[in-house]
């Protein structure tokens, strides 16, 4: 981060806050690595540094703020309520550097993006090289994640979701256009099963189930041919269920079941033929993803850079 020198001082060295801050940067280093030597790599601060930092602000608080044992670091309850309350600021003063960068000509630093898988495999991975090759000065941090991050707490410049899912109070871009839903499965299973012509008739079909993070099952989503903003959703039953996307194309692939998707995840096997489509007319469509962070007045030029370079590759007209 920028305002850290590169030789974290302990609380005692100076009095009041600017004593306090390189100790309360080390202890958010920490617990976002969980770990003084990853936290150390990540900072570039010696990871003796780091330790004596955050012993020395326990001793000033004379409050333990991690439980340390040989393999983990985390925090304590203490610990967190302590992050949470000075996290913000931290993240403020972060972003105050950051709107500084605005004066240069290439955009420069960590840019740290919070993702779902399927939103990493659709909108980054394939032009990955490009933007790494364009932008040489940008380090790029890919978090994949199919819960819902604190992007703030956790300190990441922003998440990709879909629209649908970002939270009120978000600032919101949409970098990759609508997508279509589109239910699929195998010749191999279409030989022992007749095609459903209405969503109705998946009650005798064999259906792959997505468990989110939080636990829950995704429930197939429709919309009416004769009116498509009438969306609805569908109990399925089948007998396999993934946390994964990938796995559960496969599954489809080889005949396990039918595979309710986003169309452009599986355009590769519609096109050869190793996957067919069927419901077309019932198919629903949804504003798709978007690039979200917490409200700041200024985006950072990496963040910018990163949204204009990911609704170029989309089709998106520039981000303004």
């Amino acid at each position: 981060m920028g305002p850290v020198s590169n030789q974290v001082s302990t609380p005692g060295a100076a009095s009041g806050l600017a004593g306090r801050l390189p100790a309360l940067l080390a202890v958010a280093a920490v617990a976002r690595h969980g770990s003084f030597t990853r936290a150390a790599l990540a900072t570039g601060f010696s990871t003796s540094a780091l330790s004596q930092a955050v012993r020395a602000l326990e001793a000033q608080l004379g409050v333990r703020l991690f439980n340390r044992t040989t393999r983990r670091v985390a925090l304590t309850e203490a610990g967190a309520q302590f992050l949470a309350r000075v996290q913000p600021a931290l993240s403020e003063i972060e972003a105050a550097f950051d709107a500084l960068d605005a004066s240069r000509d290439a955009p420069v630093g960590m840019l740290r993006i919070n993702l779902p898988r399927v939103a990493s495999e659709l909108l980054v991975m394939p032009h990955l090289a490009e933007f790494m090759t364009r932008y040489p000065q940008i380090k790029l941090e890919l978090a994949l994640d199919d819960g819902f991050a604190d992007l703030v707490g956790e300190g990441f410049d922003a998440g990709i979701r879909l629209g649908e899912s970002v939270a009120p109070g978000m600032v919101a871009v949409p970098i990759g256009g609508p997508i279509r839903i589109v239910v699929v499965g195998s010749p191999e299973y279409f030989e022992r099963h007749t095609r459903p012509v209405t969503p109705d008739d998946l009650a005798a079909h064999d259906c792959l189930h997505y468990r989110f993070a939080t636990g829950g099952v995704y429930r197939w989503e429709f919309a009416r041919p004769d009116d498509p903003r009438r969306v609805f959703d569908v109990v399925t039953e089948g007998r396999f269920v993934t946390n994964d996307l990938r796995t559960m194309v496969r599954a489809a692939e080889q005949g396990v079941g039918l595979l309710h998707v986003i169309e452009d995840y599986v355009s590769s096997p519609l096109d050869d033929g190793r996957l067919v489509p069927v419901l077309e007319s019932w198919g629903a469509s949804f504003p798709g993803f978007y690039l979200y962070t917490a409200g700041r007045a200024q985006l950072p030029p990496k963040l910018r850079t990163f949204i204009d370079f990911l609704r170029e590759k989309r089709g998106v007209p520039g981000f303004a």
